[in-house]
Protein backbone atom coordinates (compact mmCIF):
# COMPACT_ATOMS: atom_id res chain seq x y z
CA UNK A 1 0.00 0.00 0.00
CA UNK A 2 2.89 2.35 0.78
CA UNK A 3 4.24 1.99 -2.75
CA UNK A 4 1.18 1.34 -4.93
CA UNK A 5 -1.76 2.90 -3.10
CA UNK A 6 -3.74 -0.35 -2.79
CA UNK A 7 -6.13 -0.27 0.18
CA UNK A 8 -6.38 -4.04 0.70
CA UNK A 9 -4.02 -7.05 0.38
CA UNK A 10 -3.53 -8.22 -3.22
CA UNK A 11 -3.24 -11.90 -4.01
CA UNK A 12 -0.05 -12.86 -5.83
CA UNK A 13 0.66 -16.10 -7.66
CA UNK A 14 3.78 -17.76 -9.06
CA UNK A 15 5.56 -15.54 -11.63
CA UNK A 16 3.66 -12.41 -10.49
CA UNK A 17 5.79 -9.31 -9.95
CA UNK A 18 6.17 -7.91 -6.42
CA UNK A 19 7.92 -4.76 -5.22
CA UNK A 20 10.69 -4.60 -2.64
CA UNK A 21 9.27 -2.99 0.51
CA UNK A 22 5.81 -4.56 0.15
CA UNK A 23 4.42 -6.47 3.13
CA UNK A 24 3.54 -10.16 2.97
CA UNK A 25 0.26 -10.79 4.79
CA UNK A 26 0.68 -14.41 5.89
CA UNK A 27 2.47 -17.59 4.93
CA UNK A 28 5.92 -18.07 3.39
CA UNK A 29 6.92 -16.10 0.31
CA UNK A 30 9.88 -16.94 -1.91
CA UNK A 31 11.01 -14.03 -4.06
CA UNK A 32 13.42 -13.91 -6.97
CA UNK A 33 15.32 -10.62 -7.22
CA UNK A 34 15.27 -9.42 -10.84
CA UNK A 35 16.33 -5.76 -10.50
CA UNK A 36 18.95 -4.22 -8.20
CA UNK A 37 20.60 -0.86 -7.60
CA UNK A 38 19.55 1.91 -10.00
CA UNK A 39 16.94 -0.34 -11.61
CA UNK A 40 15.05 -0.99 -8.37
CA UNK A 41 11.59 0.50 -7.80
CA UNK A 42 12.71 2.91 -5.07
CA UNK A 43 15.66 4.11 -7.16
CA UNK A 44 13.34 4.83 -10.07
CA UNK A 45 11.07 6.86 -7.77
CA UNK A 46 14.10 8.75 -6.47
CA UNK A 47 15.21 9.47 -10.03
CA UNK A 48 11.77 10.81 -10.95
CA UNK A 49 11.77 13.12 -7.90
CA UNK A 50 15.22 14.50 -8.78
CA UNK A 51 14.11 15.02 -12.38
CA UNK A 52 10.99 16.90 -11.24
CA UNK A 53 12.85 19.12 -8.77
CA UNK A 54 15.40 20.12 -11.40
CA UNK A 55 12.69 21.67 -13.60
CA UNK A 56 12.38 25.48 -13.19
CA UNK A 57 9.33 26.98 -11.52
CA UNK A 58 6.79 28.75 -13.74
CA UNK A 59 5.93 31.28 -11.03
CA UNK A 60 7.09 34.82 -11.69
CA UNK A 61 8.11 37.10 -8.83
CA UNK A 62 6.18 40.23 -9.76
CA UNK A 63 7.51 42.20 -6.79
CA UNK A 64 11.11 41.78 -7.98
CA UNK A 65 10.18 42.87 -11.50
CA UNK A 66 8.33 45.98 -10.32
CA UNK A 67 11.16 46.86 -7.91
CA UNK A 68 13.62 46.56 -10.81
CA UNK A 69 11.56 48.89 -12.99
CA UNK A 70 11.24 51.35 -10.11
CA UNK A 71 15.02 51.42 -9.56
CA UNK A 72 15.77 52.32 -13.16
CA UNK A 73 12.92 54.83 -13.36
CA UNK A 74 14.00 56.57 -10.13
CA UNK A 75 17.66 56.81 -11.15
CA UNK A 76 16.86 58.06 -14.67
CA UNK A 77 14.32 60.62 -13.40
CA UNK A 78 16.76 61.82 -10.68
CA UNK A 79 19.55 62.30 -13.25
CA UNK A 80 17.19 64.15 -15.62
CA UNK A 81 16.05 66.36 -12.73
CA UNK A 82 19.68 67.09 -11.79
CA UNK A 83 20.53 68.05 -15.35
CA UNK A 84 17.43 70.14 -16.09
CA UNK A 85 17.36 72.04 -12.78
CA UNK A 86 21.08 72.75 -13.04
CA UNK A 87 20.41 74.37 -16.43
CA UNK A 88 17.24 76.31 -15.60
CA UNK A 89 18.11 77.16 -11.97
CA UNK A 90 21.30 76.35 -10.06
CA UNK A 91 23.15 73.33 -8.63
CA UNK A 92 21.78 73.59 -5.03
CA UNK A 93 18.19 73.62 -6.36
CA UNK A 94 19.00 70.70 -8.66
CA UNK A 95 20.46 68.69 -5.73
CA UNK A 96 17.29 69.27 -3.63
CA UNK A 97 15.02 67.93 -6.40
CA UNK A 98 17.40 65.02 -7.08
CA UNK A 99 17.63 64.00 -3.40
CA UNK A 100 13.84 64.33 -2.96
CA UNK A 101 13.30 62.08 -5.99
CA UNK A 102 15.63 59.37 -4.64
CA UNK A 103 14.19 59.59 -1.09
CA UNK A 104 10.54 59.37 -2.16
CA UNK A 105 11.35 56.47 -4.53
CA UNK A 106 12.98 54.40 -1.78
CA UNK A 107 11.18 51.05 -2.34
CA UNK A 108 10.41 50.27 1.31
CA UNK A 109 6.67 49.86 0.65
CA UNK A 110 7.33 47.77 -2.45
CA UNK A 111 9.93 45.68 -0.65
CA UNK A 112 7.50 44.98 2.21
CA UNK A 113 4.39 44.59 0.04
CA UNK A 114 4.85 40.84 -0.48
CA UNK A 115 6.74 39.71 2.68
CA UNK A 116 4.16 41.29 5.01
CA UNK A 117 1.28 39.55 3.21
CA UNK A 118 3.19 36.24 3.15
CA UNK A 119 3.92 36.51 6.87
CA UNK A 120 0.26 37.14 7.65
CA UNK A 121 -0.84 34.42 5.23
CA UNK A 122 1.55 31.84 6.74
CA UNK A 123 0.22 32.59 10.21
CA UNK A 124 -3.40 32.23 9.10
CA UNK A 125 -2.59 29.00 7.26
CA UNK A 126 -0.94 27.48 10.34
CA UNK A 127 -4.08 28.19 12.37
CA UNK A 128 -6.03 26.08 9.85
CA UNK A 129 -3.51 23.21 9.73
CA UNK A 130 -1.81 24.41 6.53
CA UNK A 131 1.98 24.43 6.42
CA UNK A 132 3.11 26.61 3.49
CA UNK A 133 6.62 25.59 2.44
CA UNK A 134 6.67 27.49 -0.85
CA UNK A 135 4.81 30.80 -1.10
CA UNK A 136 4.85 30.71 -4.91
CA UNK A 137 2.29 27.91 -4.55
CA UNK A 138 -0.24 30.49 -3.35
CA UNK A 139 0.08 32.53 -6.55
CA UNK A 140 -0.04 29.46 -8.81
CA UNK A 141 -3.13 28.03 -7.07
CA UNK A 142 -5.20 31.01 -8.24
CA UNK A 143 -4.37 29.99 -11.84
CA UNK A 144 -5.01 26.24 -11.34
CA UNK A 145 -6.77 24.32 -14.12
CA UNK A 146 -6.61 20.75 -12.77
CA UNK A 147 -6.25 19.10 -9.36
CA UNK A 148 -4.95 15.50 -9.50
CA UNK A 149 -6.00 13.61 -6.37
CA UNK A 150 -4.65 10.36 -5.00
CA UNK A 151 -7.35 8.03 -3.63
CA UNK A 152 -6.00 5.89 -0.79
CA UNK A 153 -5.22 7.99 2.27
CA UNK A 154 -6.20 11.22 0.50
CA UNK A 155 -9.86 11.00 -0.53
CA UNK A 156 -10.34 7.83 1.52
CA UNK A 157 -9.16 6.78 4.97
CA UNK A 158 -6.76 4.19 3.53
CA UNK A 159 -8.07 1.62 6.03
CA UNK A 160 -10.01 -1.50 5.09
CA UNK A 161 -13.30 -1.19 7.05
CA UNK A 162 -16.77 -2.66 7.28
CA UNK A 163 -18.97 -0.46 5.10
CA UNK A 164 -22.25 -2.31 5.58
CA UNK A 165 -23.77 -5.37 7.28
CA UNK A 166 -26.91 -6.71 5.58
CA UNK A 167 -29.40 -9.17 7.11
CA UNK A 168 -30.72 -11.69 4.56
CA UNK A 169 -32.83 -13.86 6.88
CA UNK A 170 -35.87 -13.10 9.07
CA UNK A 171 -34.43 -15.40 11.77
CA UNK A 172 -31.59 -13.01 12.65
CA UNK A 173 -31.11 -9.37 13.62
CA UNK A 174 -28.21 -7.21 12.45
CA UNK A 175 -26.63 -7.50 15.90
CA UNK A 176 -26.80 -11.30 15.79
CA UNK A 177 -25.31 -11.41 12.27
CA UNK A 178 -22.49 -9.08 13.35
CA UNK A 179 -21.80 -11.32 16.38
CA UNK A 180 -21.60 -14.40 14.13
CA UNK A 181 -19.31 -12.61 11.68
CA UNK A 182 -16.95 -11.52 14.46
CA UNK A 183 -17.01 -14.98 16.03
CA UNK A 184 -16.13 -16.89 12.88
CA UNK A 185 -13.28 -14.43 12.11
CA UNK A 186 -11.94 -14.30 15.68
CA UNK A 187 -8.29 -15.35 15.89
CA UNK A 188 -7.51 -14.63 12.23
CA UNK A 189 -4.80 -12.09 11.43
CA UNK A 190 -6.18 -11.38 7.95
CA UNK A 191 -7.06 -7.67 7.44
CA UNK A 192 -10.65 -8.54 6.45
CA UNK A 193 -11.07 -10.57 9.64
CA UNK A 194 -9.58 -7.83 11.78
CA UNK A 195 -11.91 -5.26 10.20
CA UNK A 196 -14.99 -7.33 11.07
CA UNK A 197 -13.82 -7.99 14.66
CA UNK A 198 -13.01 -4.29 15.17
CA UNK A 199 -16.42 -3.32 13.76
CA UNK A 200 -18.20 -5.57 16.28
CA UNK A 201 -16.10 -4.25 19.16
CA UNK A 202 -16.81 -0.64 18.15
CA UNK A 203 -20.55 -1.35 18.28
CA UNK A 204 -20.24 -3.18 21.61
CA UNK A 205 -21.44 -6.49 20.11
CA UNK A 206 -20.14 -9.68 21.69
CA UNK A 207 -18.61 -12.27 19.35
CA UNK A 208 -20.31 -15.66 19.13
CA UNK A 209 -18.07 -18.47 20.40
CA UNK A 210 -17.32 -21.06 17.70
CA UNK A 211 -16.38 -24.65 18.58
CA UNK A 212 -14.27 -25.25 15.49
CA UNK A 213 -13.09 -23.14 12.60
CA UNK A 214 -11.53 -24.36 9.35
CA UNK A 215 -10.34 -22.76 6.13
CA UNK A 216 -12.40 -23.43 3.00
CA UNK A 217 -9.74 -23.57 0.28
CA UNK A 218 -10.10 -20.71 -2.18
CA UNK A 219 -13.49 -19.68 -0.76
CA UNK A 220 -13.40 -18.50 2.86
CA UNK A 221 -13.88 -19.98 6.32
CA UNK A 222 -16.36 -22.30 8.10
CA UNK A 223 -17.16 -23.37 11.66
CA UNK A 224 -19.64 -24.75 14.21
CA UNK A 225 -21.49 -22.65 16.79
CA UNK A 226 -24.49 -23.59 18.99
CA UNK A 227 -25.04 -26.73 16.94
CA UNK A 228 -25.22 -24.85 13.65
CA UNK A 229 -22.81 -24.95 10.71
CA UNK A 230 -21.76 -21.56 9.29
CA UNK A 231 -19.64 -20.46 6.35
CA UNK A 232 -18.24 -17.00 5.54
CA UNK A 233 -17.37 -17.13 1.86
CA UNK A 234 -16.84 -14.78 -1.05
CA UNK A 235 -19.71 -13.76 -3.31
CA UNK A 236 -18.06 -15.68 -6.15
CA UNK A 237 -17.85 -18.87 -4.06
CA UNK A 238 -21.53 -18.57 -3.03
CA UNK A 239 -22.49 -18.42 -6.71
CA UNK A 240 -26.08 -17.19 -6.31
CA UNK A 241 -27.58 -13.79 -7.02
CA UNK A 242 -28.46 -11.64 -4.01
CA UNK A 243 -31.06 -8.87 -3.88
CA UNK A 244 -29.08 -6.18 -2.08
CA UNK A 245 -27.25 -2.93 -2.74
CA UNK A 246 -23.49 -3.37 -2.77
CA UNK A 247 -21.31 -0.28 -2.22
CA UNK A 248 -19.24 0.47 -5.32
CA UNK A 249 -15.77 -1.08 -5.21
CA UNK A 250 -16.53 -3.03 -2.01
CA UNK A 251 -15.51 -6.60 -1.23
CA UNK A 252 -18.56 -8.72 -0.33
CA UNK A 253 -18.50 -11.77 1.95
CA UNK A 254 -21.61 -13.94 2.48
CA UNK A 255 -22.52 -15.58 5.80
CA UNK A 256 -24.16 -18.95 5.02
CA UNK A 257 -26.06 -21.31 7.34
CA UNK A 258 -26.86 -24.75 5.91
CA UNK A 259 -26.38 -23.48 2.32
CA UNK A 260 -28.71 -20.49 2.90
CA UNK A 261 -27.39 -16.92 2.92
CA UNK A 262 -28.38 -15.27 6.20
CA UNK A 263 -26.19 -12.18 6.06
CA UNK A 264 -23.55 -10.30 4.13
CA UNK A 265 -20.77 -7.90 4.99
CA UNK A 266 -19.34 -5.31 2.59
CA UNK A 267 -15.80 -4.12 3.22
CA UNK A 268 -13.73 -1.45 1.54
CA UNK A 269 -11.81 1.77 1.77
CA UNK A 270 -14.07 4.42 3.32
CA UNK A 271 -14.41 7.95 1.92
CA UNK A 272 -13.29 10.74 4.22
CA UNK A 273 -16.20 12.90 5.40
CA UNK A 274 -14.97 16.06 3.67
CA UNK A 275 -14.10 14.52 0.28
CA UNK A 276 -17.50 15.16 -1.33
CA UNK A 277 -17.53 18.81 -0.28
CA UNK A 278 -13.98 19.24 -1.60
CA UNK A 279 -15.05 18.16 -5.10
CA UNK A 280 -17.94 20.69 -5.03
CA UNK A 281 -15.53 23.46 -3.97
CA UNK A 282 -13.07 22.62 -6.78
CA UNK A 283 -15.83 22.78 -9.38
CA UNK A 284 -17.00 26.11 -7.91
CA UNK A 285 -13.50 27.54 -8.43
CA UNK A 286 -13.34 26.14 -11.97
CA UNK A 287 -10.68 23.54 -11.08
CA UNK A 288 -11.14 20.15 -12.74
CA UNK A 289 -10.79 17.26 -10.22
CA UNK A 290 -9.10 14.09 -11.50
CA UNK A 291 -8.41 11.03 -9.34
CA UNK A 292 -5.21 9.09 -10.10
CA UNK A 293 -4.72 5.98 -8.00
CA UNK A 294 -2.57 2.88 -7.86
CA UNK A 295 -5.67 0.98 -6.76
CA UNK A 296 -7.48 -1.43 -9.07
CA UNK A 297 -10.13 -0.47 -11.63
CA UNK A 298 -13.12 -1.64 -9.57
CA UNK A 299 -12.12 0.19 -6.38
CA UNK A 300 -11.21 3.36 -8.30
CA UNK A 301 -14.45 3.35 -10.28
CA UNK A 302 -16.50 2.97 -7.10
CA UNK A 303 -14.99 6.05 -5.45
CA UNK A 304 -15.04 8.10 -8.68
CA UNK A 305 -18.73 7.40 -9.29
CA UNK A 306 -19.66 8.41 -5.74
CA UNK A 307 -17.74 11.68 -6.13
CA UNK A 308 -18.78 12.27 -9.73
CA UNK A 309 -15.25 12.75 -11.10
CA UNK A 310 -12.95 11.33 -13.79
CA UNK A 311 -10.29 8.82 -12.73
CA UNK A 312 -7.19 6.87 -13.76
CA UNK A 313 -6.66 3.45 -12.09
CA UNK A 314 -3.60 1.17 -11.73
CA UNK A 315 -1.29 4.18 -11.82
CA UNK A 316 2.39 3.56 -11.01
CA UNK A 317 4.60 6.47 -9.80
CA UNK A 318 5.85 6.86 -13.38
CA UNK A 319 2.27 6.85 -14.73
CA UNK A 320 1.26 9.64 -12.33
CA UNK A 321 4.43 11.55 -13.24
CA UNK A 322 3.64 11.30 -16.97
CA UNK A 323 0.03 12.29 -16.33
CA UNK A 324 1.09 15.52 -14.59
CA UNK A 325 3.80 16.13 -17.20
CA UNK A 326 1.37 15.76 -20.11
CA UNK A 327 -1.04 18.29 -18.59
CA UNK A 328 1.77 20.77 -17.93
CA UNK A 329 2.85 20.36 -21.57
CA UNK A 330 -0.69 21.47 -22.49
CA UNK A 331 0.04 24.71 -20.53
CA UNK A 332 -2.31 23.69 -17.72
CA UNK A 333 -1.50 24.70 -14.15
CA UNK A 334 -1.61 21.46 -12.14
CA UNK A 335 -2.12 20.87 -8.42
CA UNK A 336 -1.24 17.38 -7.13
CA UNK A 337 -2.54 16.00 -3.82
CA UNK A 338 -1.12 12.77 -2.36
CA UNK A 339 0.43 11.02 0.61
CA UNK A 340 2.53 8.05 -0.47
CA UNK A 341 5.88 7.13 -1.98
CA UNK A 342 4.09 6.62 -5.29
CA UNK A 343 2.87 10.24 -5.20
CA UNK A 344 6.25 11.87 -4.45
CA UNK A 345 7.52 12.33 -8.05
CA UNK A 346 4.26 13.91 -9.24
CA UNK A 347 4.06 16.08 -6.09
CA UNK A 348 7.50 17.47 -6.94
CA UNK A 349 6.66 17.93 -10.64
CA UNK A 350 3.26 19.59 -10.24
CA UNK A 351 3.02 23.39 -10.15
CA UNK A 352 1.64 22.98 -6.63
CA UNK A 353 2.18 19.84 -4.55
CA UNK A 354 -0.09 19.27 -1.53
CA UNK A 355 0.85 16.45 0.85
CA UNK A 356 -1.39 14.82 3.43
CA UNK A 357 0.29 15.21 6.83
CA UNK A 358 -0.19 11.56 7.81
CA UNK A 359 1.61 10.44 4.63
CA UNK A 360 5.18 9.31 4.04
CA UNK A 361 8.20 11.51 4.69
CA UNK A 362 9.26 11.45 1.03
CA UNK A 363 5.83 12.83 0.03
CA UNK A 364 6.05 15.57 2.67
CA UNK A 365 9.54 16.53 1.49
CA UNK A 366 8.38 16.74 -2.15
CA UNK A 367 5.35 18.98 -1.52
CA UNK A 368 4.86 22.75 -1.39
CA UNK A 369 1.95 22.60 1.06
CA UNK A 370 1.34 20.16 3.92
CA UNK A 371 -2.11 19.47 5.40
CA UNK A 372 -1.08 18.77 9.00
CA UNK A 373 -4.54 17.47 9.96
CA UNK A 374 -4.69 15.06 6.96
CA UNK A 375 -8.14 16.39 6.09
CA UNK A 376 -8.93 16.96 2.38
CA UNK A 377 -11.46 19.58 3.50
CA UNK A 378 -8.50 21.80 4.44
CA UNK A 379 -7.76 22.16 0.72
CA UNK A 380 -10.82 24.42 0.58
CA UNK A 381 -9.20 26.66 3.21
CA UNK A 382 -5.94 26.61 1.22
CA UNK A 383 -7.67 27.70 -2.00
CA UNK A 384 -9.43 30.51 -0.11
CA UNK A 385 -6.10 31.49 1.47
CA UNK A 386 -4.37 31.47 -1.93
CA UNK A 387 -7.00 33.69 -3.55
CA UNK A 388 -7.14 36.20 -0.69
CA UNK A 389 -3.34 36.27 -0.30
CA UNK A 390 -2.81 36.90 -4.02
CA UNK A 391 -5.45 39.64 -3.95
CA UNK A 392 -3.67 41.37 -1.04
CA UNK A 393 -0.32 41.04 -2.81
CA UNK A 394 -1.74 42.73 -5.91
CA UNK A 395 -3.30 45.51 -3.82
CA UNK A 396 0.02 46.20 -2.09
CA UNK A 397 1.92 46.11 -5.37
CA UNK A 398 -0.55 48.51 -6.99
CA UNK A 399 -0.23 50.88 -4.04
CA UNK A 400 3.57 50.54 -3.77
CA UNK A 401 4.11 51.03 -7.49
CA UNK A 402 1.26 53.48 -8.11
CA UNK A 403 2.35 55.73 -5.28
CA UNK A 404 5.87 55.93 -6.73
CA UNK A 405 4.75 56.55 -10.30
CA UNK A 406 2.73 59.56 -9.06
CA UNK A 407 5.16 60.80 -6.38
CA UNK A 408 8.42 60.57 -8.39
CA UNK A 409 7.47 63.11 -11.10
CA UNK A 410 6.21 65.54 -8.41
CA UNK A 411 9.42 65.05 -6.39
CA UNK A 412 11.47 65.76 -9.53
CA UNK A 413 9.75 69.14 -9.85
CA UNK A 414 7.25 68.47 -12.62
CA UNK A 415 4.65 70.70 -10.91
CA UNK A 416 7.17 73.35 -9.76
CA UNK A 417 6.00 75.84 -12.44
CA UNK A 418 2.59 76.01 -10.69
CA UNK A 419 4.16 76.28 -7.23
CA UNK A 420 3.89 72.63 -6.06
CA UNK A 421 7.20 71.21 -4.81
CA UNK A 422 8.31 68.61 -2.26
CA UNK A 423 11.33 68.82 0.01
CA UNK A 424 13.47 65.83 1.07
CA UNK A 425 11.94 65.81 4.58
CA UNK A 426 8.35 65.74 3.29
CA UNK A 427 9.37 63.11 0.76
CA UNK A 428 10.66 60.92 3.62
CA UNK A 429 7.32 61.31 5.45
CA UNK A 430 5.37 60.22 2.34
CA UNK A 431 7.69 57.27 1.83
CA UNK A 432 7.19 56.15 5.47
CA UNK A 433 3.41 56.64 5.21
CA UNK A 434 3.23 54.36 2.16
CA UNK A 435 5.00 51.64 4.18
CA UNK A 436 2.47 51.97 7.01
CA UNK A 437 -0.45 51.70 4.55
CA UNK A 438 1.03 48.51 3.05
CA UNK A 439 1.48 47.00 6.53
CA UNK A 440 -2.09 47.80 7.60
CA UNK A 441 -3.49 46.33 4.37
CA UNK A 442 -1.52 43.11 4.93
CA UNK A 443 -2.89 42.74 8.49
CA UNK A 444 -6.45 43.02 7.16
CA UNK A 445 -6.03 39.60 5.45
CA UNK A 446 -8.52 37.18 7.07
CA UNK A 447 -10.11 33.81 6.34
CA UNK A 448 -13.83 33.10 6.57
CA UNK A 449 -14.78 31.16 9.74
CA UNK A 450 -15.24 27.41 9.18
Amino acid sequence: ALLTGESKPIEKNVKDQVIGGSTNGSGVLYVEVTETGDKSFISQVQSLISQAQSQPSRAENVAHKVAGWLFYIAVVVALIALLIWTIIADLPTAVIFTVTTLVIACPHALGLAIPLVVSRSTSLGASRGLLVKNREALELTTKADVMVLDKTGTLTTGEFKVLDVTVLSDKYSEEEITGLLAGIEAGSSHPIAQSIVNHAEAKGIKSVSFDSIEIVSGAGIEGEANGHHYQLISQKAYGKALRMDIPKGATLSILVENNEAIGAVALGDELKETSRNLIEVLKKYGIEPLMATGDNEEAAQGVAEVLGIQYQANQSPEDKYKLVESMKNQNKTVIMVGDGVNDAPSLALADVGIAIGAGTQVALDSADIILTQSDPGDIESFIELANKTTRKMKQNLVWGAGYNFIAIPIAAGLLAPIGITLGPAFGAVLMSLSTVIVAINAMLLKLDPK
